[in-house]
């Protein structure tokens, strides 16, 4: 397929950006779930997510109706995928959505085991406990990790073909959003291992443990989010979760050591990494000067006056803009906020446009200022 002259120039916002120069305007992310999209277009999740045909149609008809530079849809949960392997650390509720339930599935002594020899454990112990169908006796168990296995590369090989040709149809940049996700050692093990109440109680009771395990499971981290390529397309994803529930000096031992690691090593691998930086993270942000130049960081909430002194001529910032405001806020209101943010982080460049959050449903939003928002940033964010 032809490349669309407005991808072409799309690309060009994102590569001006991710460069440091200053581009023609600001470049404009939208921010939505899959769900979202499947809502949006009058799907039922219960119903339509089960096949990746509906949600191919979500997407392109969220490319047709909204304003923005990238295609924007976020597709890195599949409900099959989890079914298939009948998953317990992703459930799906009463109305089709997929949610994240606290559970642990490692008890603390079992943290030698987990430092010891990190990728056996994780391969004999966790996955089976994680996935019911893999916990089942030999040959079942085996079946159910090949099904797996080619439910994910037929579902991401097609969704990722689709995304491309929707990109070029609708003129959206095609470099592409996050190409892998990773997370930080400690999140990692407090997400699917031991839960955030599990890990609260382990940094007092097992502090050194923690740190043992944190060291020890760094390199698969850094395995699941490096690229080594050379082509600039994607990124990485980190999400940030526990940092900004833990007192400072638990940042400082815990966390924030491995990882500094974790990107230093993945940027190493010509890797660009986007951070999400979840919650408020005003109190960490002189650590995040330490980071190497140039990765994208997400911001949920802080003033963007301070982030934009401390992080906005090394880093790229995005994020900041309320996803709470296309709920409750009148059309004046939303393109005053949308101004205001722009005036402090768009001078000088490094910025992208984003909400603070993504819309993880249809109603988390009124759909129709989200548009209206989309479209006053176009015109009112040029350089």
């Amino acid at each position: 397929m032809e490349i669309n002259k407005n991808t072409v120039e799309r690309n060009q916002l994102y590569t001006d950006v991710r460069s440091g120069k200053i581009p023609k305007r600001v470049p404009i992310n939208l921010n939505m779930d899959a769900a979202a999209a499947l809502e949006y277009a009058g799907y039922n999740l219960n119903i339509h997510q089960f096949d990746i045909n509906y949600l191919i149609k979500a997407i392109e008809r969220v490319a047709e109706d909204f304003e923005s530079d990238n295609l924007g849809v976020t597709t890195v949960r599949f409900p099959h995928f989890y079914k298939l392997l009948g998953a317990r650390h992703f459930q799906m509720g009463s109305d089709g959505f997929l949610q994240h339930p606290e559970i642990s599935v490692m008890e603390p002594g079992e943290y030698d085991a987990l430092i010891e020899a990190p990728y056996k454990f994780l391969w004999d112990e966790i996955i089976p406990r994680l996935y019911k169908e893999l916990d089942k006796p030999w040959p079942e168990s085996s079946m159910s990790l090949a099904k797996g296995f080619s439910s994910f590369y037929v579902t991401m090989g097609k969704i990722g073909a689709a995304k491309n040709e929707i990109c070029l149809k609708y003129g959206k940049s095609n470099l592409g959003g996050a190409f892998a996700q990773t997370d930080a050692p400690m999140d990692f093990i407090a997400d699917l291992l031991r839960s955030f109440t599990g890990m609260s109680m382990d940094i007092r009771r097992n502090p050194e443990k923690v740190e043992a395990a944190c060291e020890a499971v760094l390199p698969l981290m850094i395995k699941a989010g490096a690229k080594g390529t050379p082509e600039v397309r994607g990124a990485c994803m980190i999400p940030l979760h526990m940092a900004t529930y833990i007192k400072k000096k638990d940042f400082e031992r815990f966390y924030w050591p491995t990882f500094k690691k974790l990107v230093e090593e993945l940027v190493k691998t010509n890797t660009a990494v986007s951070i999400f930086m979840e919650n408020d993270f005003t109190r960490y942000l002189d650590y995040m000067q330490e980071l190497p130049e140039g990765c994208q960081l997400m911001a949920e909430f802080g003033d963007p006056k301070v982030f934009k002194e401390k992080l906005g001529s090394k880093f790229v910032l995005t994020g900041f803009y309320p996803l709470s405001l296309l709920k409750a806020g009148t059309l004046q209101q939303v393109k005053d906020k949308a101004k205001e943010i722009i005036d402090v982080l768009a001078p000088g460049g490094n910025y992208i446009f984003s909400l603070d959050k993504s819309l993880l449903r249809a109603n988390d939003a009124d759909i129709n200022l989200y548009k209206e928002l989309l479209n006053f940033v176009k015109e009112y964010g040029v350089y």
